[in-house]
């Protein structure tokens, strides 16, 4: 029953289409930061002219984003907020928001990604479920991992140049502790140069 799973603060709500749709832009431009009317609009799965009917009346703010050549909408309070002098070291899943949206992936990071469990195996190129590596608010690398027993397999790793081998060491490092692995096993290096970087710092962590 709703009034068994719908917290009683919002059961008075009664919330007509427009109000709705009003809603979830927002909700939309809060969880983005900042976004297109495209990116918006796939947030939830909208129609284009379903976010031009109610984006004047979200409280999104419209802005320029330079070198995206078309409108975008920001969250003021993303605005107000002061950029963060540490971030987070970690792989994201592909089904991440950060990275769900290829068209967006690409333009933010300048990095292309596509989810392969679902393309031939001879035509993959990074690996049945490669993970983004995101580490210093960019995107540094890929990880198709795997489990064997109670060590983490990177089956495939792609890595962008040797100053990524210590962020994509950590990241592995920590995605073995959410599977209660003690060990890491890297078997393929894209670059073969950069192996012996990964695997010291792998070394390093694990020590």
């Amino acid at each position: 029953l709703a009034e068994r799973a719908v917290p009683a603060a919002l059961l008075h709500d009664d919330l007509d289409d427009t109000e709705c749709l009003r809603r979830l832009v927002r909700l939309a431009g809060q969880s983005l930061g900042v976004g297109t009317r495209a990116d918006i609009a796939d947030y939830h799965r909208l129609k284009a002219e379903q976010v031009d009917a109610v984006i004047a009346d979200s409280g999104l703010v419209p802005v320029t984003v330079a070198g995206w050549g078309r409108p975008a909408w920001a969250d003021p309070a993303a605005l107000e907020t002061v950029p963060r002098g540490r971030h987070r070291t970690t792989l994201l899943s592909p089904f991440d928001s950060l990275i769900w949206e290829r068209a967006r992936t690409e333009r933010i990071f300048g990095f292309t990604h596509r989810l392969e469990a679902y393309v031939p195996r001879q035509k993959r190129v990074h690996g049945y479920f490669a993970m983004p590596v995101l580490a210093g608010g960019r995107l540094v690398g890929r990880v198709d991992p795997a489990r064997e027993g109670r060590t983490l397999v990177a089956k495939q790793v792609t890595l962008d140049g040797p100053k990524a081998a210590p962020a994509v060491a950590q990241a592995l490092v920590e995605a073995a502790s959410w599977v209660d692995c003690t060990n890491v096993r890297v078997e393929r290096v894209e670059t073969p140069d950069l192996r012996e970087p990964l695997a010291r710092e792998l070394a390093r962590l694990l020590d």
